[in-house]
């Protein structure tokens, strides 16, 4: 029996269910989950509560719309009542899943009050007072409309209904004003709640304790040489923080405060908030500024105890503990009354913060399947993480987790409130990083002035590891030549021999034997690091020490660090500065070592593949003689792919021929030679797989590729080699029109590595990469590529008009380059200027879309004098931006006699019925067009008139979209009579 069978079938058990206590409430409360899921709309909300009508015909009306509207509308409102009323016990409710919760962060702010009303209602309905104080100071609410919603008839919860009606009706401002006092008024809540908890003398002292404990561990930053440390306030620089963009106002920045803000938030029932961002990105030192913050009490005062982690250090507990061992053993041990500091936690969750630094070097992959909620139970420490994450235990603790994307799985993200994402350095950051780095402003300006010269230098300092390197080795590089520092495996041989002849009197330079002198220490390092990324290791003890042979000597070269732990203990851990320099040793081992031959690199290459192992995968671990085989296979995992990936590429960097003449005296030639053959083997045989998976073009469609981010990788091995006929060979199996990377976290580095490779392409191809982290530096990374963009998509890059100024430029230049989309960035009015000297100049170019974006009628002015000179123009989107009338007769003045024009969008722009009747021009004198859209406009009767007038003989235009207009439901009815095109 389907749902809408259940409702007829069922309809006077449900409508006495909804109407047996006489109060209106149940019913209410089901109208607010419907309107919330979009299943009504308003008119069908206030024909079902009429003012004065009896419960029962409205509740019958309601059942007679669900029915009506068909099988998902009956089935959802079955799942609200199985949600709402879970005790009610009829068997027809048993059957219905949970109705899915629409996100708090879609759309305007109008649209989350109506996505969350529910939860809404129940926050607001304890301080209507509060909230019509704020509208009524905002100016948006009149007394008037205060009585009105306080009327005494109305229950607390019919009132914040009332209320959010009210807003509605008062637009968006007015939602804006209630949705920041909600959260004004949760963290004002969170201070009393704080403030009312009683607080013992030994709570206290813990309290003093942990603080002292955790501002210890996190205010100073320590250096890759581990000799000396500098204060984190004196070097942190904020990285670029964004929300995903899927979410409303995403490509919107964020400070460090925002993070745990309700802005983005997905699932307000869940506690965990997620940072992402590659390796090197600069999560760990986040996190680190925000726990110095805590202990200084300049920052996350509504918690009382924060309780910092490291997932690598958890790696190596081996014991079954409780969460309350977790938190006293790992952070800080009470000197007293643990029992009761530990109830404390337990009766104010809300007061406490965990975080999780480096979730991606856990070796558990996340996963729900053994659930436990008692937190005095043992079990094994990643077990505890996992409940703790996914809320089954110490429910109301938030929890601040770090991780790589790679790491995130689907169903993590289930239990995320919300997740941001870690850019790494705009360029105005590498420039502070950069100074705060050199006490010598002259230094500092110097290798800025050096960086600026090598461009793909400059994208590389997108990663703050990589400019925290090159602002060490600064000696080296402003004494290299020019453009012999390209890509990563430089910078690190660089910092290799930074550290490395630092022990030797007698300065050596890069092109003689170093890097000989040294081989014991390097193989001795890189075999530890081989280990530990082969099985997922990064904290190694005395024992793991011994194995590889390495000496004092070793740990001297600073490569080596002793772990810090906020635990006190007498053993001995030692881990690398950062998992990328140890990537990198694993990648020497693997090119330098005598015991790892070109099946090691063939696996190394080939573990992409391995994605959906099951515990009886044989990992790179199991294959390899070097690894221990101690561990049952039942109990092997395979090692994570993200670590081998970047060790791979650092294999292709050191085998590049620029760098042999370093291998010379360190590795026999031919061992050398094959593997180098084995590299490229597989960076070809892993690129046609990609090409091969590539389907037959649709009838009429262009051939396209959606590449997957093993393809950027794979590409970024490429230009690791900094082989030309290696991207040549590649490139040239590559046949197809369009090429999609959208989503594939492409920044300036990746920007870099495409445009090396891509510019091998035989033919002309469309480059979409929308929704990445493009900004202006990777914009000037993919200038040598843009001979070969036939159209170029950079929608959701955080674009600038300098960006725009470097594009057009180089653009001007490409016959093949004639389309461009760069929706939602970051531009002005300066950018049309650019775009007008485009259109003079380039008479083939077909297509601009430029919407959402900060264009106004200026803009509109300067893009107008370039259309006026062009004769190519087919596509032209604005939408978004605020041309306003003065902007849309300019441009209907420039179209008017247009010959190529086919579309036009305008949406959103504050156009009314002046621009309108200016626009009626392109109608009348663009024989080409066929359609123009002019929805979310100010646009009134007289306007359409015009229109409709410029319509008449008119037989090429398809459709004129009026949709959200000025016009009420009679008008549009009387438009559309007149004029069938007009869309409403």
């Amino acid at each position: 029996m389907n749902s809408q069978e259940i409702v007829l079938k069922y309809r006077a058990e449900i409508l006495n269910m909804v109407c047996s206590h006489g109060s209106s409430e149940l019913l209410e409360t089901i109208l607010d989950f419907l309107l919330s899921q979009e299943e009504l709309n308003w008119e069908d909300y206030r024909n079902i509560l009429i003012t004065g009508r009896a419960l029962y015909p409205s509740a019958r009306q309601l059942l007679d719309l669900v029915y009506s509207k068909g099988e998902d509308t009956c089935g959802i409102f079955l799942a609200t009542l199985k949600q709402i009323l879970p005790e009610a016990g009829f068997s027809f409710l048993q059957c219905c899943s949970d109705p899915k919760k629409k996100e708090a962060s879609q759309g305007t702010c109008s649209q989350r009050l109506v996505a969350q009303r529910p939860a809404y209602v129940y926050k607001l309905q304890g301080c209507i007072d509060g909230a019509l104080k704020a509208l009524l100071e905002a100016n948006y609410f009149t007394p008037a409309d205060c009585n009105d919603v306080q009327l005494p008839i109305h229950t607390s919860t019919q009132q914040a209904r009332r209320l959010l009606d009210h807003v509605r009706a008062k637009g968006e401002p007015a939602a804006e004003v209630i949705l920041q006092y909600i959260q004004q008024k949760q963290e004002s809540d969170s201070h009393v709640n704080q403030d009312n908890a009683t607080l013992s003398k030994e709570f206290l002292k813990y309290q003093k304790k942990l603080r002292s404990s955790v501002s210890a561990h996190s205010c100073f930053l320590s250096s890759y040489g581990g000799t000396s440390h500098m204060s984190l306030e004196d070097v942190y620089t904020e990285g670029l923080l964004e929300l995903p963009q899927d979410c409303n106002n995403a490509s919107e920045p964020l400070s460090i405060n925002d993070i745990f803000h309700a802005e983005g938030t997905m699932n307000e029932e869940a506690d965990t908030v997620l940072v992402s961002g590659e390796a090197g990105i600069g999560k760990t030192t986040l996190l680190q500024r925000l726990h110095t913050l805590w202990a200084q009490g300049a920052a996350l005062q509504n918690f009382l105890l924060l309780f910092p982690f490291n997932c690598r250090r958890l790696n190596s507990e081996q014991r079954e503990l409780s969460v309350q061992e977790l938190l006293f053993q790992h952070c800080c041990w009470p000197d007293r009354e643990q029992e009761e500091i530990f109830s404390f936690i337990l009766d104010h969750p809300h007061l406490i913060l965990f975080t999780f630094d480096g979730l991606d070097e856990l070796k558990h992959s996340f996963s729900d399947e053994d659930r436990l909620c008692c937190p005095n139970q043992c079990a094994p420490v990643h077990k505890l993480l996992f409940n703790l994450i996914q809320g089954s235990l110490m429910k109301g603790v938030l929890k601040l987790v770090t991780s790589r994307p790679q790491a995130v799985n689907p169903v993590l993200k289930r239990y995320l409130r919300k997740e941001i994402l870690l850019k790494g350095f705009s360029p105005t950051g590498i420039d502070s990083f950069l100074r705060k780095n050199h006490s010598d402003p002259a230094v500092a300006a110097k290798v800025l002035h050096s960086l600026q010269a090598n461009t793909a230098l400059l994208g590389l300092c997108h990663s703050p590891v990589l400019c925290w390197i090159l602002s060490q080795c600064y000696k080296e590089l402003l004494g290299c030549e020019k453009n012999s520092i390209q890509t990563t495996t430089d910078i690190y041989l660089m910092i290799l021999q930074h550290f490395l002849q630092r022990q030797t009197p007698l300065t050596i330079s890069m092109k003689s034997g170093w890097l000989k002198e040294h081989l014991g220490t390097i193989l001795h390092l890189g075999q530890l690091a081989f280990r530990g990324i082969t099985t997922s290791m990064y904290i190694f003890l005395d024992p793991d020490l011994k194995i590889c042979k390495i000496c004092d000597k070793d740990i001297c070269s600073g490569f080596l660090l002793q772990s810090k732990n906020i635990s006190s203990t007498h053993i001995h851990r030692y881990e690398f500065p950062h998992v990328t320099m140890q990537c990198f040793f694993a990648a020497l081992y693997i090119v330098l070592s005598t015991n790892a031959d070109s099946s090691t690199i063939h696996k190394l290459f080939e573990l992409q593949d391995l994605r959906d192992t099951g515990p009886n995968s044989v990992s790179l671990k199991v294959c390899l003689c070097t690894t221990d085989r101690s561990q049952p296979i039942s109990e092997r995992k395979a090692t994570k792919i993200p670590n081998l990936q970047i060790t791979a590429m650092f294999v292709s960097g050191l085998l590049s021929q620029r760098h042999q003449s370093l291998w010379l005296h360190c590795s026999p030639s031919a061992a050398l030679q094959r593997k180098v053959r084995e590299v490229v083997k597989c960076l070809s045989k892993g690129l046609q797989k990609h090409f091969r998976s590539i389907p037959p073009p649709v009838q009429e469609e262009k051939k396209s590729m959606h590449a997957m981010p093993d393809f950027v990788w794979l590409i970024k091995c490429i230009y690791e080699m900094q082989e030309s006929r290696v991207a040549k060979d590649a490139m040239s199996k590559l046949e197809v029109d369009h090429l999609k990377l959208t989503y594939c976290n492409i920044g300036p580095i990746e920007c870099t590595a495409l445009a090396y490779v891509l510019q091998h392409l035989k033919n002309p191809i469309g480059l979409q990469l929308d929704n990445n982290s493009v900004g202006d530096v990777g914009v000037e990374q993919l200038l040598p590529c843009m001979h070969i963009c036939r159209s170029l998509y950079l929608r959701n890059n955080n674009i600038t008009d300098e960006g725009i100024r470097k594009l057009i430029a180089k653009g001007i230049q490409c016959d093949n380059f004639q389309k461009i989309a760069l929706f939602n960035n970051k531009l002005t009015n300066a950018c049309t200027q650019h775009f007008h000297h485009l259109l003079k100049n380039r008479q083939n170019f077909l297509s601009i879309r430029l919407g959402n974006n900060a264009i106004t009628a200026e803009g509109a002015k300067q893009l107008a004098v370039g259309l006026k000179a062009n004769q190519s123009l087919q596509y032209l989107g604005l939408w978004g931006n605020k041309i306003g009338d003065t902007g849309a007769e300019a441009l209907a003045s420039a179209l008017e006699g247009s010959k190529t024009l086919v579309w036009l969008s305008l949406v959103d722009n504050n156009i009314g019925s002046t621009g309108a009747c200016a626009l009626a021009k392109i109608l009348r004198g663009c024989p080409s067009l066929k359609e123009i859209w002019l929805t979310e406009n100010c646009i009134t009767k007289a306007g359409v008139a015009c229109l409709v007038e410029a319509l008449e003989g008119n037989t090429h235009v398809e459709s004129v979209w009026l949709r959200k207009n000025h016009l009420t439901l009679e008008e549009e009815e009387e438009m559309r009579q007149q004029e069938k095109r007009l869309v409403f």
